[in-house]
């Protein structure tokens, strides 16, 4: 028996049933109940199914057909043919006209390159992990193979020594903070990077956390302006997100010292940490630290959001209270994702990948400071990750330019979003230039784009070093600051 769509009648209306089901059946249409080649209940079962007699269900069928929105094939049944149009949703412009939000290259950070995924090995991954017979019982620290897994990755690639045990699934790092902050007093206070990674600000407030901006140098996070009274403190010292520098070795160990001297909880967001070129990564805080540190790392900038994978590494007492509450409230991390991360390495794929996404995104790399560069600016931070910086005079000049792009069909992301609100006088203004999301072709058009428009724009900032990784000297903002998204 066909399954029968959702279908209301109003007995008492003046309107005849069977004008009342065709119109329910091209709303079911339209809203995606039905689709087009979905089979109809036969008018006698559809009839039984709404207790109305097939006079009912065959006049809405026979209307239905001669309207072209359902077709009878002889001797298998009523199919949908077409679905009707439904009316316009109003248009809200996000962006200037001609310029449509889902026409615009992309070329903000925080997107993974999916161009170099070896598809042929992601479904390979998902069919293993589909071998593993389905759970009888949650487990709330994780999937053991995806924590034996990860502690091996972060061995070879993070040259962080942990054990199995050490490691907790999470489903990402905003998701991860917020679990941790869960298990501070009520109110605590955390101090975050500014400017930063306002995802985190966010999950951060949700949980009920005051956050408390600290300022960032081409150090890293200032330490010695980190109050004492916080804690934890939220920073992401391989890579600073969204300046581009790493913390150094100096500020590590203060931030180290410090967090043991006055009781804090470190949380290192390692977010793309397995994406360095030409420089060799500082020891992570959580080797340094590991009293103190809770590591963060996350699949979803080295292959994709999709697996909805994060882990953890963690002093056992944090362990031990996270896995509490989550027994206690039944949270567990979804396991699909983490065994078909685990297939992967098991398989050599994820290595591989790995490789393969380093010399792209350095050459991409090099590519957009070429563009930067041709427009007489130099870009800045580490040869690391999937973005880099460009400093601009202020941030009406960094609006100017983010508007100007937009109208060109290309999107950009400037500092000011990654401020928080009242905290950010003082703070440099400029791009926060990814690309990693487009294909190799997109990235050259929107490339050719950025350098007109930062050409256009009268660039009048300072001048970075001529390696475009040292401190550039640029005019403060000159104002107040914009408010972030949390």
């Amino acid at each position: 028996m066909v399954d029968v769509p959702p279908v209301l009648l109003d007995r008492t209306s003046r309107t005849p049933l069977s004008v009342q089901l065709a119109d329910a059946l091209r709303t079911a249409t339209a809203d995606g109940t039905l689709r087009p080649g979905d089979r109809l209940p036969s008018t006698r079962e559809l009839a039984a199914a709404l207790r109305v007699s097939r006079t009912v269900t065959s006049a809405a069928y026979d209307q239905l057909l001669a309207e072209g929105w359902a077709g009878g094939r002889r001797g298998a049944g009523t199919f949908v043919l077409d679905a009707p149009s439904a009316a316009p949703a109003p248009t809200v412009r996000a962006v200037p006209p001609g310029a449509a939000a889902a026409e615009l290259v992309d070329l903000r950070a925080g997107s993974p390159c999916l161009e170099v995924l070896d598809r042929a090995a992601w479904r390979r991954a998902w069919r293993a992990a589909g071998d593993d017979p389905p759970d009888r019982r949650p487990e709330p620290a994780g999937d053991p193979g995806f924590r034996s897994a990860v502690a091996e990755h972060l061995l070879r690639h993070r040259g962080l020594a942990a054990a199995p045990a050490d490691v907790l699934a999470t489903t990402g790092t905003s998701a991860a903070v917020t679990e941790v902050v869960r298990i501070l007093p009520p109110g605590s206070r955390v101090a975050v990077e500014n400017p930063g990674y306002q995802r985190v600000v966010g999950a951060l407030r949700d949980a009920g956390a005051e956050v408390v901006p600290v300022p960032v140098d081409a150090d890293g996070l200032v330490v010695e302006a980190v109050p004492a009274d916080v804690a934890a403190v939220y920073c992401t010292p391989a890579h600073q997100y969204p300046l581009g520098r790493r913390m150094s070795a100096a500020r590590r160990l203060a931030l180290v010292t410090r967090a043991r001297t006055e009781g804090w909880w470190v949380l290192e967001d390692d977010y793309d940490g397995e994406l360095r070129y030409d420089v060799a990564p500082l020891p992570l805080l959580g080797a340094l630290g590991p009293d103190v540190v809770v590591h963060l790392g996350t699949a979803s900038k080295i292959l994709s959001p999709t697996l909805g994978v994060g882990w953890l590494v963690a002093p056992s007492l944090v362990r031990d209270l996270l896995l509490e509450r989550r027994t206690r409230t039944g949270l567990r991390p979804p396991r699909a994702g983490q065994r078909v991360l685990a297939a992967l390495a098991a398989s050599g794929d994820l290595a591989r990948h790995l490789r393969r996404l380093r010399r792209e995104l350095g050459a991409r790399r090099d590519e957009a400071r070429a563009a930067v560069a041709a427009a007489g600016l130099v870009a800045e931070g580490d040869p690391a990750g999937a973005h880099v910086l460009v400093p601009l005079a202020g941030p009406d000049q960094e609006v100017a330019v983010i508007a100007a792009a937009a109208a060109r069909g290309v999107a950009l992301d400037g500092v000011g979003r990654h401020l928080a609100a009242g905290a950010g006088d003082g703070v440099r203004s400029g791009l926060v230039l990814g690309f990693a999301a487009p294909d190799r072709a997109e990235l050259r058009r929107a490339l050719a784009v950025l350098t007109r428009v930062l050409a256009e724009a009268g660039n009048d900032s300072g001048s970075a070093s001529p390696e475009g990784d040292g401190p550039a000297v640029v005019a403060p903002s000159g104002g107040s600051s914009r408010a972030c998204e949390g």
